[in-house]
Order: structure tokens, then C-alpha cells, then sequence
């Protein structure tokens, strides 16, 4: 995966001093210290010291541009096999550890119905939280939640507290066994490691498992028709063109959601092998244009948020590679 580029955004980073003033001519003095005050208000939106923050607070961050090059394949969460090598796009969120990181729940055993509260930290190679993480998509850290048998699906945003606690209210609709991944880019040292890890959460009760519906091209939901165009396959990176259009078939005006036009999951049944697939940044033709190497036969499920007139959808597809 292509580093980060300096300059990114990031999320729990304290503002460094500046450094003793030298003498100078008096025009030279004034002008530098309007230029501290004009861009310490703006250094004070970006960045945040961790100290003085309530814990419910959030801090200021600036949406930001994608530090992939969106024009190009790429898949974000992983440092795996380049996608289009002939090996299938990496999958990842198979563990809770890596890359010296861990996924810490606080609790993984959750009720049916009324919405809890989900907290976890990322921990570091010392055992202590990670409290910095850059802001990718607009967020520093995006949360994934679905059950085994590819359901229940959830694209949410965890908030952090200054300690590097996370959390969120979650609802889970039906009883089972659950798996979520924490996709985030965080500062390790000097290093910035960009990563999911992944684990299961238990909601007791009466499981009935369901069978993944048919392969279709198009789907309804929230009143829109969504199809797609293309077939992923292992052997090299395909495009996915995907239209959204109302119930009378009529293509609808996408919005820009997190930084880009859709944000595509792939989940693998079975293990759940996870892809987080983000698109060229812009339209094509008013389709949401996609690069994607299936990570190995098998059955996905694949989910596709997009947003119209303010509000945001999901569209499912079952996909079968061969």
C-alpha cells in the first residue's frame, strides 16, 4: 500500500512550540508574529493536544484528500500484495493483532435490540492506547460491523476520547455472532501503520442463520435502483461501474460522501476477509467508477455506501468468483 504523504491530516497530535524569536528588523518581527497569529487558529482546527479535552468531546479535524491516488487500483487497510499481481486484492481484518497493533474491546458480548455502547482502544507495542491517527476519508478511524452470515451491515465512526478510547452506540437487530473491523491509519513512533484488525462480538439468543440471496446486477434499496457493471475476477484489476437510479429508473445526482462518490466492502464468506474499495474521484458518466482484484474464488458479499439529497444508502450484492 503507498505510504502516507506528509502534510496528512492527523488525529490526536499535540502542536509543536515554536522556536525563540531572533533579532531582526522590526518590519520582519511584526510581520512574523501576524503570520503566527493569523495560522494559529487554524493550526488549533488541525491539530489537537489531548490535554484539557473533556472525554466527550471531539476534536476539531478538516476533512481531508485521500492520501491514496484514487485514479489507480488500490484497496486501503492492508500493506499486502498489490492488487492486479495476479494474487487477488489482499484481504485483512482477520485478526485482532498486527503490525505491532492489537484491537482491544471492552466488552464483546451485546444485547438485541436497544442500542449499547461499543468501546475498544488500538493498543500499542507497549501495551498503551494509540491516541494519534490521521484523518483518512474524513475520519481517523472507520468501523465495520456485520454478522457472519453477511448481514446486519454498519459503516460507522467511532468517536475518541483523549485517553484513546473509542466508542459508539450500536444496535444489533437479531442475535448471533458478529464481526468488526477497525480500518484506521495510526502514528506508531515515526512510522504510520494503516491497517484493519478485526474480531467477533456475541449477541445471545436464537440464531438462525440466513443464505445469502441469489446473484442479481441490480438492487433496490431506499427506492433507488443500484446496478452494477463488471465482473471482479483473481487473475487482474477490473473496473466496477456502478449507476444509481430512482424508482422510475431515472439516474439520481450522487453526492461526495467521506471524501469520495461511494465506499465499497467486500466480505468473504466464511472467514469475512475483508476489502474496503474507495473510487476514481470523479463520475463516470454519473457511475461510481471502481478497480477490483477478487481476492480468491469463493462468494462475497459486497456493500456500497452512497449518499443522494443529503442521505446516506446501502446497496448489497451476493457475487460469485470463479
Amino acid at each position: 500500500m503507498p505510504d502516507e504523504p506528509e502534510g496528512e491530516p492527523e488525529f490526536g497530535l499535540s502542536a509543536k512550540g515554536a522556536g525563540e524569536a531572533t533579532p531582526g528588523f522590526r518590519f520582519a518581527a511584526i510581520g512574523a508574529l501576524l503570520i503566527v497569529v493569523l495560522f494559529a487558529g487554524y493550526g488549533l482546527g488541525r491539530l489537537n493536544s489531548g490535554s484539557g479535552v473533556p472525554a466527550a468531546a471531539t476534536p476539531a479535524v478538516t476533512p481531508s484528500a485521500s492520501p491514496f491516488d484514487e485514479s489507480q487500483p488500490h484497496v486501503h487497510g492492508d500493506t499486502g500484495p498489490v492488487i492486479g499481481s495476479g494474487n487477488g486484492a489482499p484481504v485483512s481484518g482477520l485478526s485482532l493483532s498486527g503490525s505491532g497493533l492489537t484491537l482491544t474491546p471492552f466488552s464483546t458480548i451485546f444485547e438485541a435490540g436497544p442500542a449499547q455502547r461499543l468501546e475498544f482502544t488500538i493498543n500499542g507495542p507497549g501495551g498503551a492506547p494509540v491516541t494519534t491517527f490521521a484523518v483518512v476519508h474524513d475520519k481517523p478511524l472507520h468501523l465495520i460491523v456485520a454478522r457472519r452470515d453477511l448481514t446486519g451491515f454498519q459503516h460507522l465512526h467511532p468517536v475518541m476520547a483523549p485517553d484513546g478510547t473509542w466508542g459508539v452506540d450500536l444496535a444489533f437487530a437479531e442475535p448471533g455472532v458478529y464481526r468488526m473491523f477497525a480500518d484506521f491509519t495510526a502514528q506508531v513512533g515515526g512510522a504510520r501503520v494503516a491497517t484493519t484488525l478485526g474480531t467477533d462480538l456475541t449477541v445471545p439468543g436464537e440464531y438462525i442463520p440466513l443464505t445469502a440471496p441469489d446473484p442479481v446486477r441490480v438492487v433496490t434499496t431506499d427506492d433507488f435502483q443500484v446496478g452494477y457493471e463488471g465482473t471482479p475476477v483473481t487473475e487482474s484489476t477490473q473496473p466496477l461501474l456502478m449507476s444509481v437510479a430512482d424508482a422510475a429508473g431515472k439516474p439520481v445526482t450522487l453526492e461526495p460522501y467521506l471524501g469520495a462518490y461511494g465506499h465499497l466492502v467486500m466480505l468473504r464468506q466464511g472467514d469475512l476477509g475483508y476489502v474496503h474499495v474507495h473510487p476514481e474521484t470523479q463520475l463516470v458518466d454519473g457511475r461510481i467508477k471502481f478497480w477490483l482484484a477478487a481476492p480468491s474464488p469463493g462468494t462475497y458479499r459486497m456493500f456500497l455506501d452512497f449518499q443522494v439529497a443529503g442521505k446516506v444508502s446501502t446497496a448489497s450484492w451476493t457475487v460469485v468468483v470463479s
